[in-house]
């Protein structure tokens, strides 16, 4: 699959080449403000929107706000941590006061909620400018990102490409400098996708990590806020900010023993993605064990049931009432699920149970798991079906392939950007126990020998 090289990427905002914690310390520095910092995320907004569609609702006035009051804290000692004054954005699945929140659906086209979900409570205590509300596939049901009130979601490094779902605005802001930070939410992957096929990084924490009131529900036993960031540290930052703890990286003393998972009973990967993002881990900690997936292959029929059931029951009375205001796919997606019966249901529980013990098993010999985030490349959007070496495959079957299991158990996976392929981003995957994140963030540090060789040679 080749991408149309006629297509100049949309990457060029302030963002792109200064982490959280450069920006910390120029705001402390009085190098740059706060105020300053909420135009560039305005000025990159209005440049590439237009093509991009990340944003799907912006605030200037209340950024602007924000960013003011964050400087005057600031300059009075007050000083609330690594995010004050930081521009932010906000996927329109998570309620943020007085923004509009549509969910990516006309059923909720006029709702402005009054309160904002807890994890934009915190991000308001620790000082971050929220700029605005970013693209999600409609109801966050579908991994594609080009189903929504708003239209699709645009991959920076291609516009004619998907970003992935149903987070790709968030991915994409953060991907074209619009933003260094968005939230998202992750109930099959919905963080990870998006961040691995726009290129940057995305963390899907322990289930129940993050609070998720005030998030429109997808499927409360897998749903997850999650986080977009340029790096690794920035999204361990975030974390820690949206968890109430303090931001540490415990660095690993003995050394972890990391497996590549054999993926092969969750579907077909295109090859080149799997060497590159297998280069991209063993560049940083030299070669790692083949690990089989015992069971994998009942693993998928078991998730989309118990979601499916879910999602159907969260929409059931506006599937009665107006389905004509769904988008026809994600209604006929919530058709299909609300045929899911009762034994199907309790069937796919007892996987569940058996894919945490088998992961749990995984963890007992290794500290990390690693494999792609997703098997191919960004697809065209719109596209439906694709060739993945020899194989016939539905597309959002694909996206999800590779990360749905790690919702389905509820432990933290990290994606971190690999090599490119046909010029598009590709990811590499990071799963570890709940409790031991910090092997994730430590292994995504690393420097590959490429920079280990140019930092000693400097």
């Amino acid at each position: 699959m080749t991408t149309d090289r006629r297509v100049e990427p949309a990457i060029s905002g302030y963002f792109t080449n200064h982490t959280l914690a450069d920006l910390a310390d120029a705001l402390r520095a009085r190098r740059v403000s706060a105020v300053e910092l909420a135009h560039h995320a305005l000025d990159a907004i209005t440049r590439a929107n237009d093509r991009l569609n990340a944003f799907v609702a912006v605030d200037p006035a209340g950024a602007l706000e924000a960013a003011e009051r964050a400087d005057r804290e600031l300059g009075a000692g007050r000083d609330r941590g690594a995010l004050h004054g930081v521009p932010v954005g906000v996927k329109d699945l998570i309620d943020v006061a007085g923004l509009p929140a549509t969910y990516g659906s006309a059923h909720f086209c006029d709702h402005v909620p009054a309160v904002d979900a807890a994890c934009v409570t915190r991000l308001r205590e620790a000082g971050a400018v929220i700029v605005g509300k970013t693209t999600t596939h409609e109801f966050a049901y579908g991994p594609t990102g080009d189903r929504s009130l708003q239209g699709a979601s645009r991959n920076p490094h291609d516009p004619s490409r998907m970003t992935g779902g149903s987070s790709g605005g968030s991915a994409a802001a953060v991907a074209a400098g619009m933003v260094p930070l968005a939230l998202g939410t992750d109930t099959g992957g919905s963080v990870r996708i998006p961040s691995a096929l726009c290129g940057v990084h995305g963390f899907k924490p322990a289930f129940g990590a993050l609070p998720t009131e005030g998030v429109f529900p997808l499927a409360t036993a897998f749903d997850h806020v999650g986080i977009h960031a340029r790096g690794a540290r920035d999204c361990l930052t975030a974390h820690h900010v949206l968890a109430g703890s303090a931001p540490e990286l415990a660095r690993t003393t003995a050394p972890l023993r990391i497996a590549w998972l054999d993926t092969r009973g969750l579907g077909p990967t295109d090859p080149r993605v799997a060497r590159a993002a297998r280069d991209a881990l063993e560049q940083r900690v030299g070669p790692v064990p083949d690990v089989p997936f015992p069971g994998a292959a009942r693993l998928r029929q078991a998730f989309l049931a118990i979601q499916g059931r879910q999602a159907h029951a969260v929409h059931a009375d506006r599937i009665e009432r107006e389905p004509g205001l769904f988008d026809p796919e994600v209604l006929q997606r919530l058709r299909v699920a609300g045929a899911v019966g009762d034994d199907e249901v309790g069937h796919a529980h007892r996987v569940r149970s058996f894919a945490a013990w088998t992961v749990a098993r995984l963890f007992e010999e290794h500290d990390v798991l690693a494999l792609p985030t997703v098997p191919v490349v960004a697809p065209p959007l719109g596209c439906r079906d694709l060739d993945v070496a020899g194989t016939p495959v539905e597309v959002r079957a694909l996206l999800l392939s590779l990360t749905f299991p790690w919702n389905l158990v509820g432990v933290p996976a990290l994606t971190l950007p690999a090599a490119p392929v046909d010029g598009l981003p590709t990811g590499l995957q990071l799963v570890a126990p709940t409790g031991r994140e910090h092997t994730l963030f430590h292994i995504a540090e690393l420097p590959t020998r490429a920079e280990a060789t140019v930092a000693v040679s400097g």
